[in-house]
């Protein structure tokens, strides 16, 4: 004890034992600092506000990553910016880069071939599950369950083998372009996805056995980190996290983008609103993805050879780079990429990433580089969720509600 302040955490006792700084702010009341730390609260830090052990207030204090995404997409012209922004969400690149490309491509005044649309899903589906994937095994640590993080980190890797195979990275691909994607799929590639799809089903299985009906974990969620359908839609949370409320809504249904209009899939929906409700969203997302990753490649081997970059792109090819496009299937970079000037004007880019809703807004003065972009991260709405959703709940009871928030705070800061 010193003053008013207790020592817990980040500091060492005279015992030499590690220990968290609080501070009593009221008679029963004192004020903990979680993090900032990583894994345990992320790169974020919760201040909370306990009395006893019960949480009575929580500010979610973010920003400790945050990278001026915004203004670096100002000054690098139109291309360098997607391997940029495929950092907010690195193993949700696609997803998360897709809304600013299709931006561009408004202003440009171009649209992407059929087929090109359609790989373009095919990898931000595959990003999804991998996404979810990667939040089941975080959140595997959070409840100190080490099976349920080995499992899906290893399961992860199917699909991050997938994505690698399609665009020649594992995890950042810069894969849609403006006019099109870079690269097309290979004639094994649908046997291989369909491989994946069989071996994940049965692997669901396994985690509902081992994870989502086991009575310890439904007792650290059920009924636990409850957000109303109400609070929802007054908030402005998106994602899993909207949907595990009984809310509805999906950019890929609200506003259909790229081939999802043609596609049949459903949204999941849970009412509960709690952190076993938003789980089941996401093991429900996986099943869903596959079932779209199925109609995908299906449409893919009916539709051989056709264009995979628009002609005003593809018509600027020399010799050797129109041998390489009609022989490999790759669609090259130009130098002219990198000098290129966009029409002026403004754009709206909408997409539904693994954690909701992404926007990005970009406005060109005819120059060569964006005048303005701004961006809306589905973690950056959603951080508002841990004021409404700790308070009431047991200090224990923080990694729980955070986990199943999924929450990821360098795509939250930007």
């Amino acid at each position: 004890m010193s003053g008013d302040i207790r020592f817990y955490g980040a500091f060492k006792d005279e015992l030499g034992l590690k220990t968290i700084p609080s501070r009593r702010i009221a008679k029963d009341t004192y004020e903990i600092f979680i993090g900032p730390q990583h894994p345990g609260s992320g790169h974020m830090r919760i201040i909370i506000k306990v009395d006893g052990d019960v949480i009575v207030e929580a500010e979610p204090d973010i920003g400790y990553v945050h990278r001026t995404m915004e203004k670096l997409g100002e000054i690098r012209g139109w291309i360098k910016p997607i391997p940029l922004f495929e950092r907010m969400a690195i193993h949700d690149a696609c997803n998360i880069t897709l809304p600013y490309v299709r931006a561009v491509e408004k202003l440009m005044g171009v649209e992407a071939p059929e087929r090109a649309k359609y790989l373009r899903v095919l990898l931000c589906e595959i990003n999804r599950i991998a996404a979810h994937l990667y939040g089941f095994a975080i959140f595997g640590i959070f409840l100190g369950h080490s099976t349920m993080y080995m499992w899906a980190m290893g399961d992860r890797e199917v699909w991050i083998e997938l994505a690698q195979e399609l665009t020649g990275a594992r995890l950042t691909h810069s894969y849609p372009v403006p006019g099109g994607v870079r690269r097309d799929i290979h004639d094994e590639y649908p046997d291989m996805v369909r491989r994946a799809i069989r071996y994940m089903r049965k692997r669901l299985e396994d985690y509902r056995k081992l994870f989502l009906d086991n009575p310890v974990i439904k007792s650290r969620l059920e009924g636990v980190g409850v957000i109303s359908k109400k609070q929802v839609v007054e908030l402005g949370i998106v994602g899993p996290n909207a949907r595990g409320s009984g809310v509805a809504y999906d950019v890929r249904l609200a506003d259909p983008y790229e081939v999802y209009d043609q596609l049949d899939f459903e949204i999941p929906v849970f009412e509960e609103g709690d952190a076993l409700a938003r789980t089941y969203v996401r093991v429900e997302e996986i099943k869903q993805s596959m079932n779209i990753l199925e109609q995908v490649v299906d449409w893919l081997e009916k539709h051989k050879g056709e264009p995979i970059i628009h002609e005003s792109v593809s018509s600027k090819y020399g010799p050797v780079h129109k041998k390489v496009l009609q022989e490999q299937r790759r669609a090259k970079l130009l130098p002219l990429h990198a000098t290129m000037k966009v029409p002026a004007g403004r754009a709206i880019g909408r997409g539904e990433t693994a954690r909701g809703e992404v926007i990005y807004y970009v406005e060109s003065d005819g120059g060569l580089n964006p005048y303005r972009v701004r961006i809306v991260t589905p973690s950056a709405r959603n951080a508002i969720a841990f004021k409404y959703a700790l308070p009431g709940h047991k200090v224990m009871d923080l990694p729980a509600i955070y986990g199943s928030l999924d929450y990821f705070p360098p795509e939250s800061d930007r």
